[in-house]
This record gives C-alpha cells, structure tokens and sequence, in this order.
C-alpha cells in the first residue's frame, strides 16, 4: 500500500482572494509544486475548464489531477437537479482519473463572505444533518455509479464545521458518501483530530494535510472575525508549521491502510508565506512523517 502526495495550487492562486494572490500564475504553480516533489494537484478554477484542454494542460506540467473542490446545493436542490449540476465535473473527473470529487455544501456557507463572522456560520440540528446525509447518499451513489467517488469536505463556515457535524453526517448517510478529512477545517472548527480519525477512518476517500496557527484562530474566534479574515491572517499554514502532530496521523492512516492522496491545501497571504518556500516545508514534512510511519510514498 503507498500514498501519493499532491497539493492544492490556493498558496498560488487564492479563488477566493484573488488580490492576494495576483502576482502569481497558475503556471507557476504546477512548476514550482511539482519541482518541489508533489506528483498531484486539486483542479484550480483558472485552470482550463474543458476536459480535454485539462488533460494537455495537466500533462504538458507532468502533474496528475488528484481531486477538486464542487460547490454543492443538495440543501435545496433535488437530486435531479444537483445530479444534473454537477453530471460534468464527475465526467470530466472520471476521464482524467481523479480519485473523487471533493463536495461541500455552500446554498448557505459564510466562508466567501469577508463582512460576516465565522462564528457566525449556519448550523443544523443533529436530525436535520442526518436527513441531509440521507439526501447526500442518493447523490453520492449515483456518483459512486459513474466511478467517481464523493469525498464530503467539512469546511469552517459551512454547515458540516464542527466534529458533532462530521459525526451526524457520517451516521446519517450510507457507506457511498465518503470523506475528505481535512485536518485543518476539523482542529480550527474545534474537533478532536486523532478521535475523529479513528472513528471515521473506514470511510475515508481523500486527505488534506492542514496546519493551523492556534493563536490566530483564538483571535478569530474571539473578535468575531470572518473565515477570509483567518485566511489573510494565516490561520492556516502547511505541516510542521503549526500544531498538529501529523506524525500521529501518519500512523494511523497507515494502520488503517490508507492508499490515497495525501494533499496540502494552506491558503496564505503570499506575501508573509512565499509558496514556493512554505510549500516545501509541507512537502519534506510529509516525506518525514510518512517515513517514520512507514507509509510508503508512490512516485
């Protein structure tokens, strides 16, 4: 069993705060991350949008396509129309063998949203958020179908944030809908890492290596600032430079036979965190940990 390691080109190319990001191009994303080490990379929103101008782009940067974000209505869509929403990034995805979709809920995430509070964010009672995943599983399955699978993404401002949402999700929805576990969104969302880990590892399909800054996130909390507002104030950063001992993740994914991606996603201020520089660090870290848990890294 060996994992591979790819990264999200956010450090790059911030979708969601493009200012900070205007000095850099996609381009230089995928040259620097893959002269850095990482075989993969999340599709961008400025990378091309069409299959096959993907596929060239894509190859012509020797880097394989390793998931990608899918902004989900299913709160209020039916499955007709979100299956018919997103029909084409599952058949794009599956033609360039990504190894799933990474969805979240956003009909209501504050996440984009710079004048509102994270605190702020929308939540669900446990029964509706079982009746979600309920609703979730039909499209997941539909998916599942087609090839692809369908990793949920717990994301702060969303309304699957904290660890009772994760839990709720998972207990409500059938094996089909799978998880992005994302270190970072789960820790700044104030869940337990390693126990959520360990209580949903059969069930997940895509991980995302994400360090968080605790002071800053403290601060975020408690002045009601927004999740851009964290972003621009580096709440987030890559392996080993934050808190979380990912040494300890390591091994138990290796326990639990993990064979998918490993991917770093730290969106930053480019001018506190040089990408290039800051992406490496996430990089090595990731060589280490795996290497001290005997997680095998494929080429």
């Amino acid at each position: 069993m060996s994992v591979k390691i790819g990264i999200s080109p956010i450090a790059w190319q911030n979708d969601d705060l493009p200012d900070i990001t205007a000095a850099y191009t996609m381009e230089q994303a995928l040259k620097e991350a893959r002269e850095i080490g990482y075989t993969g990379v999340e599709r961008g929103q400025r990378m091309p949008h069409d299959t096959e101008g993907l596929r060239a782009y894509l190859e012509a940067n020797d880097i394989a396509l390793c998931g990608g974000w899918c902004s989900g209505n299913s709160l209020n869509n039916n499955f007709a129309a979100e299956r018919d929403a997103v029909r084409q990034q599952v058949e794009q995805f599956v033609a360039l063998s990504s190894p799933c979709v990474v969805y979240a809920e956003c009909s209501n995430t504050v996440q984009g949203q710079i004048e509102t509070p994270v605190n702020d964010r929308p939540t669900l009672s446990r029964d509706e958020v079982q009746t979600y995943g309920g609703k979730l599983t039909e499209l997941a399955k539909w998916m599942s179908d087609q090839g692809m699978p369908m990793a949920y993404h717990h994301h702060m401002g969303s309304i699957i944030e904290s660890e009772d949402d994760v839990n709720w999700l998972m207990e409500g929805s059938g094996p089909e809908l799978r998880l992005c576990f994302d270190t970072g969104h789960l820790l700044f969302g104030g869940g337990d890492v390693m126990r959520t880990l360990d209580r949903w590892g059969d069930r997940i399909q895509h991980v995302h290596f994400k360090d968080i800054r605790p002071e800053v996130v403290a601060d975020v909390r408690a002045n009601n600032r927004s999740f851009l507002d964290a972003v621009i104030a580096g709440a987030f950063t890559v392996p080993g430079d934050g808190c979380i001992d990912f040494l300890a993740v390591s091994q138990a994914l290796k326990a639990m036979d993990y064979n998918g991606w490993i991917v770093v996603e730290a969106e930053q201020d480019p001018a506190k965190a040089p990408p290039y520089e800051y992406s490496k660090i996430g990089y090595d870290h990731i060589v280490d940990v795996c290497g001290r848990s005997g997680l095998t890294i494929a080429n």
